[in-house]
Protein backbone atom coordinates (compact mmCIF):
# COMPACT_ATOMS: atom_id res chain seq x y z
CA UNK A 1 0.00 0.00 0.00
CA UNK A 2 2.93 2.18 0.91
CA UNK A 3 4.69 1.61 -2.50
CA UNK A 4 1.05 2.45 -3.98
CA UNK A 5 0.75 5.60 -2.68
CA UNK A 6 4.28 6.42 -3.05
CA UNK A 7 4.01 5.34 -6.67
CA UNK A 8 0.76 7.67 -6.96
CA UNK A 9 2.06 10.65 -5.15
CA UNK A 10 5.54 10.76 -7.87
CA UNK A 11 2.75 10.20 -11.11
CA UNK A 12 1.25 13.45 -9.99
CA UNK A 13 4.54 15.44 -9.37
CA UNK A 14 5.60 14.20 -12.50
CA UNK A 15 2.61 15.52 -14.61
CA UNK A 16 2.00 18.40 -12.60
CA UNK A 17 5.13 19.70 -12.86
CA UNK A 18 5.46 20.27 -16.66
CA UNK A 19 2.13 22.82 -15.82
CA UNK A 20 3.87 24.33 -13.26
CA UNK A 21 6.62 25.23 -15.44
CA UNK A 22 4.48 26.40 -18.34
CA UNK A 23 2.75 28.68 -16.24
CA UNK A 24 5.99 30.55 -15.36
CA UNK A 25 5.95 34.51 -17.10
CA UNK A 26 8.59 35.60 -19.25
CA UNK A 27 11.50 37.38 -17.48
CA UNK A 28 11.96 40.74 -19.10
CA UNK A 29 14.25 42.09 -16.54
CA UNK A 30 17.01 42.65 -19.06
CA UNK A 31 14.90 44.20 -21.89
CA UNK A 32 13.39 46.60 -19.41
CA UNK A 33 17.20 47.55 -18.84
CA UNK A 34 18.12 47.51 -22.18
CA UNK A 35 15.35 50.17 -23.05
CA UNK A 36 16.05 51.94 -19.62
CA UNK A 37 12.76 51.93 -18.35
CA UNK A 38 9.78 50.00 -16.52
CA UNK A 39 7.20 48.37 -18.90
CA UNK A 40 3.21 47.87 -18.24
CA UNK A 41 2.27 44.45 -18.20
CA UNK A 42 -1.12 43.87 -20.38
CA UNK A 43 -3.78 41.32 -20.94
CA UNK A 44 -2.35 38.50 -23.03
CA UNK A 45 1.01 38.13 -21.95
CA UNK A 46 2.02 41.75 -23.67
CA UNK A 47 4.76 44.17 -22.46
CA UNK A 48 4.36 47.98 -22.92
CA UNK A 49 6.42 50.70 -22.68
CA UNK A 50 5.29 54.08 -22.83
CA UNK A 51 7.00 56.97 -23.91
CA UNK A 52 4.77 60.40 -23.38
CA UNK A 53 6.05 63.50 -24.61
CA UNK A 54 5.68 65.61 -21.52
CA UNK A 55 8.55 67.65 -23.32
CA UNK A 56 5.87 68.59 -25.70
CA UNK A 57 3.54 72.12 -25.25
CA UNK A 58 0.89 70.88 -28.40
CA UNK A 59 -2.60 73.54 -28.89
CA UNK A 60 -5.47 72.26 -30.99
CA UNK A 61 -7.75 74.66 -31.51
CA UNK A 62 -7.18 76.39 -28.04
CA UNK A 63 -6.86 72.91 -26.19
CA UNK A 64 -3.22 72.06 -24.65
CA UNK A 65 -2.64 68.13 -25.48
CA UNK A 66 -2.33 66.15 -22.08
CA UNK A 67 0.55 63.58 -23.10
CA UNK A 68 -2.20 60.59 -22.28
CA UNK A 69 -4.52 62.04 -24.96
CA UNK A 70 -2.46 62.45 -27.93
CA UNK A 71 1.22 62.58 -27.17
CA UNK A 72 2.09 59.60 -25.97
CA UNK A 73 4.14 56.87 -27.47
CA UNK A 74 4.15 53.13 -27.28
CA UNK A 75 6.42 50.32 -27.69
CA UNK A 76 4.72 46.91 -27.27
CA UNK A 77 6.50 43.41 -26.97
CA UNK A 78 4.41 39.93 -27.16
CA UNK A 79 6.29 36.82 -27.18
CA UNK A 80 9.19 35.94 -25.27
CA UNK A 81 12.44 37.93 -24.68
CA UNK A 82 14.44 35.49 -27.63
CA UNK A 83 11.57 35.82 -29.78
CA UNK A 84 9.61 38.63 -29.57
CA UNK A 85 7.22 40.12 -31.64
CA UNK A 86 7.32 43.99 -31.33
CA UNK A 87 4.93 46.55 -32.41
CA UNK A 88 4.12 50.33 -31.73
CA UNK A 89 4.90 54.33 -32.34
CA UNK A 90 6.64 56.97 -31.52
CA UNK A 91 5.61 60.86 -31.43
CA UNK A 92 8.04 63.65 -32.63
CA UNK A 93 8.57 66.49 -33.98
CA UNK A 94 9.10 67.46 -37.80
CA UNK A 95 13.56 68.00 -36.59
CA UNK A 96 13.20 64.29 -35.05
CA UNK A 97 11.64 62.16 -37.51
CA UNK A 98 14.70 61.75 -40.25
CA UNK A 99 17.29 61.12 -36.90
CA UNK A 100 15.28 58.35 -35.47
CA UNK A 101 13.82 56.25 -38.51
CA UNK A 102 17.78 56.41 -39.36
CA UNK A 103 18.62 55.18 -35.75
CA UNK A 104 15.94 52.71 -36.19
CA UNK A 105 16.71 51.27 -39.45
CA UNK A 106 20.29 50.98 -38.53
CA UNK A 107 19.20 48.59 -35.74
CA UNK A 108 16.74 47.03 -37.85
CA UNK A 109 13.40 48.13 -37.20
CA UNK A 110 11.18 49.18 -39.59
CA UNK A 111 8.76 51.66 -39.80
CA UNK A 112 5.18 50.56 -41.10
CA UNK A 113 3.47 54.36 -41.31
CA UNK A 114 4.70 57.95 -41.03
CA UNK A 115 1.91 60.23 -40.55
CA UNK A 116 -0.49 62.76 -38.36
CA UNK A 117 -3.28 61.67 -36.11
CA UNK A 118 -4.53 65.22 -35.09
CA UNK A 119 -4.88 68.82 -37.56
CA UNK A 120 -4.14 71.82 -36.84
CA UNK A 121 -2.21 71.42 -33.97
CA UNK A 122 0.86 73.89 -33.27
CA UNK A 123 3.60 72.99 -33.09
CA UNK A 124 2.94 69.63 -36.04
CA UNK A 125 3.71 66.50 -34.59
CA UNK A 126 4.15 63.24 -36.49
CA UNK A 127 3.82 59.52 -35.12
CA UNK A 128 6.56 56.75 -36.60
CA UNK A 129 4.71 53.31 -36.63
CA UNK A 130 7.17 50.86 -36.18
CA UNK A 131 7.50 46.65 -36.30
CA UNK A 132 10.25 44.20 -35.22
CA UNK A 133 10.76 40.63 -34.24
CA UNK A 134 13.68 38.88 -32.69
CA UNK A 135 15.65 39.74 -29.18
CA UNK A 136 13.64 42.03 -27.21
CA UNK A 137 16.63 43.24 -25.50
CA UNK A 138 18.59 44.19 -29.11
CA UNK A 139 15.30 45.61 -30.47
CA UNK A 140 14.83 47.78 -27.39
CA UNK A 141 18.18 49.07 -27.45
CA UNK A 142 17.68 50.23 -31.05
CA UNK A 143 14.91 51.70 -29.96
CA UNK A 144 16.10 53.18 -26.63
CA UNK A 145 19.19 54.66 -29.18
CA UNK A 146 16.32 56.55 -31.83
CA UNK A 147 14.81 57.85 -28.79
CA UNK A 148 18.00 59.28 -27.61
CA UNK A 149 17.75 61.43 -30.42
CA UNK A 150 14.89 63.63 -29.54
CA UNK A 151 13.97 65.73 -26.70
CA UNK A 152 11.76 63.20 -25.07
CA UNK A 153 12.16 63.26 -20.77
CA UNK A 154 14.09 60.17 -19.37
CA UNK A 155 11.86 57.65 -18.01
CA UNK A 156 9.75 58.28 -14.85
CA UNK A 157 7.57 56.80 -12.98
CA UNK A 158 4.01 57.45 -13.99
CA UNK A 159 1.84 59.98 -12.19
CA UNK A 160 -1.52 58.01 -11.49
CA UNK A 161 -4.93 59.87 -11.14
CA UNK A 162 -6.10 60.94 -8.13
CA UNK A 163 -8.85 58.84 -6.59
CA UNK A 164 -11.69 59.99 -6.03
CA UNK A 165 -11.40 63.20 -7.49
CA UNK A 166 -13.52 65.28 -9.79
CA UNK A 167 -12.84 64.19 -13.98
CA UNK A 168 -14.33 67.20 -15.19
CA UNK A 169 -16.57 65.57 -17.22
CA UNK A 170 -19.65 63.10 -16.75
CA UNK A 171 -17.74 59.62 -16.96
CA UNK A 172 -20.74 57.78 -16.18
CA UNK A 173 -23.03 59.62 -18.85
CA UNK A 174 -20.53 59.17 -20.99
CA UNK A 175 -19.92 55.36 -20.37
CA UNK A 176 -23.81 54.72 -20.63
CA UNK A 177 -23.95 56.68 -24.15
CA UNK A 178 -21.23 54.79 -25.69
CA UNK A 179 -21.99 51.47 -23.80
CA UNK A 180 -18.17 51.05 -23.06
CA UNK A 181 -16.59 52.12 -19.74
CA UNK A 182 -12.98 53.66 -19.89
CA UNK A 183 -10.78 54.93 -16.91
CA UNK A 184 -9.04 57.69 -16.23
CA UNK A 185 -5.44 57.99 -17.02
CA UNK A 186 -3.29 61.47 -16.67
CA UNK A 187 -6.13 63.97 -16.62
CA UNK A 188 -7.97 61.90 -19.61
CA UNK A 189 -10.88 59.49 -19.93
CA UNK A 190 -9.76 56.31 -21.96
CA UNK A 191 -12.11 53.45 -23.32
CA UNK A 192 -11.04 51.20 -25.60
CA UNK A 193 -13.29 48.61 -27.94
CA UNK A 194 -11.92 45.74 -29.58
CA UNK A 195 -12.91 44.55 -32.56
CA UNK A 196 -14.86 41.04 -33.28
CA UNK A 197 -12.20 39.00 -35.38
CA UNK A 198 -9.04 37.84 -34.68
CA UNK A 199 -6.17 39.66 -36.23
CA UNK A 200 -3.18 38.94 -37.51
CA UNK A 201 0.44 40.76 -38.92
CA UNK A 202 3.00 38.55 -40.92
CA UNK A 203 0.78 35.66 -40.34
CA UNK A 204 0.88 35.87 -36.50
CA UNK A 205 -1.97 36.74 -34.25
CA UNK A 206 -1.63 39.71 -33.01
CA UNK A 207 -3.25 40.68 -29.34
CA UNK A 208 -5.52 43.64 -29.35
CA UNK A 209 -3.80 45.60 -26.86
CA UNK A 210 -0.77 45.94 -29.24
CA UNK A 211 -2.67 49.40 -31.13
CA UNK A 212 -5.18 47.50 -32.29
CA UNK A 213 -8.58 48.14 -30.42
CA UNK A 214 -10.70 51.38 -30.82
CA UNK A 215 -9.70 53.89 -28.65
CA UNK A 216 -11.49 57.06 -27.55
CA UNK A 217 -9.92 59.62 -25.68
CA UNK A 218 -11.59 62.41 -23.75
CA UNK A 219 -9.95 65.26 -22.08
CA UNK A 220 -12.36 67.62 -20.39
CA UNK A 221 -11.95 71.61 -21.25
CA UNK A 222 -14.40 73.16 -18.66
CA UNK A 223 -18.29 73.00 -18.06
CA UNK A 224 -18.94 69.31 -18.67
CA UNK A 225 -17.33 69.73 -22.09
CA UNK A 226 -14.43 67.65 -23.90
CA UNK A 227 -12.29 67.57 -26.65
CA UNK A 228 -11.57 63.81 -28.17
CA UNK A 229 -9.61 62.12 -30.36
CA UNK A 230 -8.47 58.59 -30.74
CA UNK A 231 -9.10 56.30 -33.60
CA UNK A 232 -11.25 53.86 -34.74
CA UNK A 233 -9.98 50.32 -36.21
CA UNK A 234 -11.85 49.41 -39.62
CA UNK A 235 -12.47 47.33 -42.35
CA UNK A 236 -12.61 48.95 -45.52
CA UNK A 237 -16.33 48.47 -45.93
CA UNK A 238 -17.07 50.19 -42.59
CA UNK A 239 -14.57 53.61 -43.58
CA UNK A 240 -16.94 55.39 -45.50
CA UNK A 241 -20.13 54.38 -42.93
CA UNK A 242 -18.32 55.72 -40.06
CA UNK A 243 -17.24 59.03 -41.11
CA UNK A 244 -21.02 59.53 -42.33
CA UNK A 245 -21.90 59.03 -38.91
CA UNK A 246 -19.40 61.15 -37.26
CA UNK A 247 -20.01 64.30 -39.75
CA UNK A 248 -24.15 63.45 -38.96
CA UNK A 249 -22.70 64.52 -35.04
CA UNK A 250 -20.64 67.10 -35.39
CA UNK A 251 -17.38 65.03 -35.02
CA UNK A 252 -14.45 65.59 -37.77
CA UNK A 253 -12.40 62.76 -39.12
CA UNK A 254 -9.20 64.11 -39.67
CA UNK A 255 -6.75 61.21 -40.64
CA UNK A 256 -7.33 57.88 -42.57
CA UNK A 257 -4.41 55.85 -43.17
CA UNK A 258 -3.02 52.08 -42.26
CA UNK A 259 -0.77 51.24 -39.09
CA UNK A 260 0.73 48.04 -40.17
CA UNK A 261 1.97 46.43 -43.93
CA UNK A 262 1.02 42.99 -43.80
CA UNK A 263 -2.39 42.88 -41.61
CA UNK A 264 -4.69 40.70 -42.15
CA UNK A 265 -7.84 41.50 -42.67
CA UNK A 266 -6.84 44.79 -44.18
CA UNK A 267 -6.85 47.42 -41.05
CA UNK A 268 -7.69 51.36 -41.83
CA UNK A 269 -7.14 53.61 -38.82
CA UNK A 270 -9.06 56.91 -38.73
CA UNK A 271 -8.42 59.91 -36.18
CA UNK A 272 -11.27 62.31 -34.96
CA UNK A 273 -11.58 65.07 -33.38
CA UNK A 274 -14.05 67.41 -31.76
CA UNK A 275 -14.92 69.74 -28.73
CA UNK A 276 -18.29 69.81 -27.24
CA UNK A 277 -20.53 68.30 -24.32
CA UNK A 278 -18.89 65.12 -23.48
CA UNK A 279 -22.29 62.92 -23.21
CA UNK A 280 -23.44 64.11 -26.82
CA UNK A 281 -20.56 63.53 -28.16
CA UNK A 282 -20.12 59.96 -26.99
CA UNK A 283 -23.25 59.53 -28.30
CA UNK A 284 -21.82 60.57 -31.78
CA UNK A 285 -19.21 58.29 -31.25
CA UNK A 286 -21.71 55.43 -29.93
CA UNK A 287 -23.10 55.96 -33.44
CA UNK A 288 -19.88 55.30 -35.55
CA UNK A 289 -19.13 52.06 -33.16
CA UNK A 290 -22.57 50.72 -34.77
CA UNK A 291 -21.23 50.63 -38.00
CA UNK A 292 -18.54 48.52 -36.95
CA UNK A 293 -17.78 44.75 -35.85
CA UNK A 294 -16.95 44.87 -32.50
CA UNK A 295 -17.03 43.25 -29.00
CA UNK A 296 -20.29 44.19 -27.40
CA UNK A 297 -20.04 44.67 -23.53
Amino acid sequence: MHARRLATATAVVLFAQPSIVAAQAPDWKAVDAAMGRAAVEQPGGVHRFNFPRSDLRVVVDGVTLKPAFALRGWIAMAGSPANAMVMGDLVLTGDEVTPVITALQAGGVEQTAIHHHVIREDPHVYYVHVRAHGDAAKIAATIRTAVAATKAPAAAPAAASPAGGDPGIDTAGVAKALGYAGRMNGGVYQVTVPRAETLRENGMEIPPVMGLTTAINFQPTGGGKAAITGDFVLLAGEVNAVIQALRANGIEAVSLHSHLLDDEPRLYFMHFWANDDAVTLARGLAAGLAKTNVKRP
